[in-house]
């Protein structure tokens, strides 16, 4: 077991690659051939065993002793992805940060193709390049996948319409992962940790080549995945946060992306109100209000309903219009 040490001397040039895991003896594998497949170095990874209730555990310390120099293993309770990164960010000696889950794979080039690309640009605090979405059995369903083709300069306005990439796109200075601070455990945490990153408007630099395989499946294992309610909790906590990293980035009030989130928590705090959840409801429409004060009047004359017969009714209603369960 690894005892974590924040005050860990910071090694030029690694690459630290932190990666989460909750009964997957099997396909962890993979993961890791993928990180000591890179033709670049110097690199360490770091496994986190986040409480699996398997042989996941045996399996990790197994391939740390296989690969001593470059393996290390944390093991913790269960938390969920948010706060097993974390664990693995506070033990990294990286000037480099990559994540990257269990049923992911990194493609040989990433490394030597970011790096070079946040060497060739100083001023930028992320690289990223080209994401593949495959299937269960490694075929392309889509290349690029999400927004990893183009090129953006910043994680903002984006990020206010989604998480434009995947855990394992981006690798991130060791200087921007500090700045960012700790993985929270609720959820979407890595996007919580971007906002952040933008809230302090990091460059970005896109290398240009594919760099990573993403597995797009149903099997259980995954440590971020839970229930519905619980996630709708979890977007009203994240939603304000999200709102005020973007202030902080200077997106403007009347960019559309505003717009795409006052409608996002507009819509939360109807599924919220459905669900009994009336304090987060009313929450989540005021911040409707406050990203887009001139938005349509429905959103007003929700609020208007909602004081007099109540978020749980006005929820219910609108589950009923959408078709959606309640």
């Amino acid at each position: 077991m690894t005892t974590l040490n924040t005050s860990a001397e910071i090694v030029k040039g690694l690459v630290s690659t932190i990666i989460p895991v909750y009964n997957r003896p099997q396909m962890i594998h993979a993961a890791v051939d993928s990180v000591l497949a890179q033709t670049y170095r110097p690199i360490e990874i770091i496994l986190v065993n986040d409480g699996s209730s398997d042989n996941t555990g045996e399996v990790l310390d197994r391939i740390a002793r296989e690969h001593a120099d470059t393996v290390r293993v944390i093991h913790r309770a269960n938390g969920g992805a948010g706060l097993a990164r974390e664990s693995g960010r506070l033990a990294a000696r990286g000037e480099y940060i990559q994540y990257l889950d269990s049923d992911d794979w990194l493609l040989p080039n990433k490394f030597e193709d970011q790096v070079a690309a946040l060497v060739r640009r100083p001023d930028c605090g992320i690289a990223y390049g080209i994401t593949r979405l495959v299937n269960e059995r490694g075929d392309t369903l889509r290349e690029p996948s999400k927004w990893t083709g183009e090129q953006h300069e910043q994680l903002f306005p984006g990020l206010l319409r989604d998480r434009w990439w995947h855990t394992h796109t981006p690798l991130y200075t060791r200087r921007i992962s500090d700045l960012a601070g700790a993985w929270p455990k609720q959820r979407p945490e890595d996007w919580d940790l971007e906002a952040r990153m933008g809230a302090h408007r990091v460059k970005l630099v896109h290398c240009g080549t594919l760099v990573s395989c993403h597995r797009d499946h149903d099997t259980e294992g995954r440590v971020s995945r839970g229930n519905h309610e619980a996630y709708l909790r979890d977007e009203a906590w994240f939603l304000p946060r999200l709102y005020a990293c973007a202030v902080e980035a200077g997106v403007p009030a009347d960019a559309t992306e505003m717009k795409h989130l006052s409608r996002w928590a507009f819509m939360r705090a109807r599924h919220l109100g459905a669900i009994g959840e009336s304090e987060l409801a009313n929450s989540l429409y005021r911040l409707a209000l406050a990203a887009a004060p001139r938005f349509s009047a429905s959103l007003r004359t929700a609020g208007v309903l909602a004081a007099v017969v109540g978020w749980k009714t006005v929820g219910k209603v609108s589950m009923l219009r959408e078709r959606l369960p309640v």
